[in-house]
């Protein structure tokens, strides 16, 4: 099977040949400084690159911007860009560009060659966090909720607008809505701000995700256990990357949703910790690995206390419970 076919497959709780093999994350580059002083190429720069020299699946990711050339950033992480509306409108020419499209052509062209596709997205929690600030936007869900409601009135509209574009080029296996919504004690928000403030624009665009058979994801990092119910009830179908630090538990997820997706969730801290803690990880996987509707992946990205010969071994036992899932 070729990249595309097998994850459309997969996430079709379809039988596959064996399981994706792929790295969803980009890596740490002090762990791609380490990897280099260990006998990584410096001719292996980009993160496609890197997947190349590592022999992955062939999965291509979109990482659109909403921001475009000339928007200003902010003084520093999680500062504000923008504290209210008629700073918005100001910043509005610089917003919400469509893809490049010589990009989508060369992906189109790896995709004719069997790459599969997804698409990184950033949501309506995200989106409005990057421009009033990390502590600003969540005091404007009460203080500024009509500022925060236009501001995601655009952004759909915009997202309408990059799938139908992105549609005409390319396939896409599925799309990631990405949030952080979440911490390792649980969601930022409470279910009822929630289901007012947020759910109404996942629903409409879920439902026109969907319509263009790309399956629909949650990237949210921390513990996820009530906002997995949250984005289900509003159209969602899967979520990544699953972080078991935070407490993630995705054989429970599992349980509980038997009809949801999944990525990620390898428990990142065991990779430098010898073969047998990280085949305990993969075996704790297993059973969700042969039902289908998972793509196994490390739960976030690797860090730079994992050596290259850690990796290596990481990827030949990933290799190996791959195959052993699909029997």
């Amino acid at each position: 099977m070729t990249s595309k076919e097998r994850i459309e497959a997969l996430l079709n709780f379809q039988k596959v040949d064996r399981l994706p093999v792929i790295e969803w994350a980009p890596y740490w580059d002090l762990t791609i400084k380490r990897w280099r002083t260990e006998g990584m190429p410096d001719s292996a720069q980009t993160f496609e690159e890197i997947r190349e020299y590592f022999e992955l699946d062939k999965m291509l990711d979109i990482w659109g911007s909403v921001r475009g050339p000339g928007c200003p950033a902010p003084s520093g992480h999680g500062q504000p860009i923008v504290s209210n509306e008629k700073e918005y409108e100001q910043i509005l020419p610089c917003l919400y560009p469509l893809m490049d499209t010589k990009m989508l052509e060369n992906i189109a062209k790896a995709q004719s060659e069997g790459a599969a596709v997804w698409y990184w997205f950033e949501a309506f929690f995200w989106h409005p966090r990057t421009l009033l600030g990390i502590e600003p936007h969540l005091y404007a869900f009460f203080d500024q909720p009509e500022l925060m409601k236009r501001m995601n009135e655009d952004l759909l509209e915009y997202l309408y607008k990059v799938v139908d574009q992105i549609s005409s080029y390319v396939s896409v296996q599925f799309m990631a809505l990405a949030d952080d919504m979440s911490y390792n004690h649980g969601p930022m928000i409470s279910k009822a701000t929630f289901e007012e403030q947020l759910a109404p624009f996942y629903k409409k665009a879920s439902d026109y995700i969907k319509s263009k058979g790309i399956k629909v994801f949650v990237d949210s990092d921390g513990l996820v256990d009530d906002p997995v119910d949250w984005y289900k009830a509003a159209g969602c179908q899967g979520f990544l990357p699953l972080e078991k630090q935070a407490g993630v538990d995705l054989n429970k997820y599992r349980r509980k949703h038997p009809d949801y997706l999944f990525m990620g969730g390898y428990d990142k801290l065991c990779m430098n910790q010898g073969e047998d803690a990280m085949r305990a990880e993969f075996e704790r996987l297993l059973p969700v690995m042969k039902q289908g509707g998972y793509i196994p992946g490390v739960d976030h990205q690797t860090p730079p206390e994992v050596s290259l010969e850690d990796y290596r071994l990481y990827l030949k036992l990933l290799r190996e419970y791959c195959e052993l899932a699909a029997k």
